[in-house]
């Protein structure tokens, strides 16, 4: 597994909607199998937990996965691997109502920088449904208004964004990730960053905003 950034970066989340009333150690088990494919060769960065905080969104997600790629061929890789197929199968179909998947590929990461968002950092994602009829024009500017809030703003890690290109992402179109060093950082630019957002409101249908901590890479959640 390398660090360094790639001139373009496959982005992929996983977002889990677990049973309730669920056993605690099946939950566990879930995430830490999840977790331990990060030791797959085509696999750049893994980190899977629970969601801190869902800020928006019509469908009560409890868990995700985000992990990196350095080419759509590599997490194709990763998606018929046998590992992650028998986690799947045996760890996360039987305890989850709903499972929803969104990639997008970014070539505006740092420069030079990690692919690997530190412990503790704080992910806030963004998904984008829009209203139909919009031409590629609009989502063009969508995206140029997300990539331009970093360097509005200080405090902000990463930006990642782009075009989904899952079949599983139930209509959502446009994907945004951000990475700050912590909660506070986070917190401290919600408000500013939501007037950026709001430039774009009109053009949606519905609006996924979800919040995560990055755990631990020996965490036994």
């Amino acid at each position: 597994m390398s660090s360094s950034t790639p001139s373009q970066t496959v982005e992929h989340i996983v977002l889990f909607k677990v049973k309730e009333n669920t056993d605690p150690t099946k939950i566990n088990t879930m995430i830490n199998s999840l977790n331990r494919l990060i030791s797959l060769d085509s696999v750049l960065h893994l980190n899977a937990g629970a969601l801190y905080r869902t800020k928006s969104s019509p469908i009560p997600f409890t868990h995700m996965l985000h992990s990196r790629y350095s080419s759509k061929e590599n997490l194709s890789a990763y998606a018929v691997h046998p590992s992650h197929v028998s986690v799947v199968k045996e760890s996360v179909q039987p305890i989850c109502d709903d499972v929803m998947a969104v990639d997008w590929v970014t070539d505006d990461l740092n420069a030079g920088g990690s692919l690997v968002p530190p412990p503790g950092s704080a992910i806030r994602l963004s998904f984008l449904k829009l209203k139909e009829g919009l031409g590629d024009e609009v989502k063009d500017e969508i995206l140029g208004l997300i990539k331009g809030i970093k360097g509005k703003y200080g405090g902000i890690h990463q930006i990642s964004c782009g075009e989904n290109f899952s079949a599983r992402a139930k209509g959502y179109s446009i994907a945004s990730l951000a990475v700050f060093p912590g909660l506070s950082e986070l917190d401290s630019k919600e408000e500013l960053v939501n007037l950026e957002k709001a430039k774009f409101r009109d053009y949606l249908q519905s609006l996924i905003v979800l919040d995560y901590v990055v755990q631990p890479s020996t965490s036994t959640l």
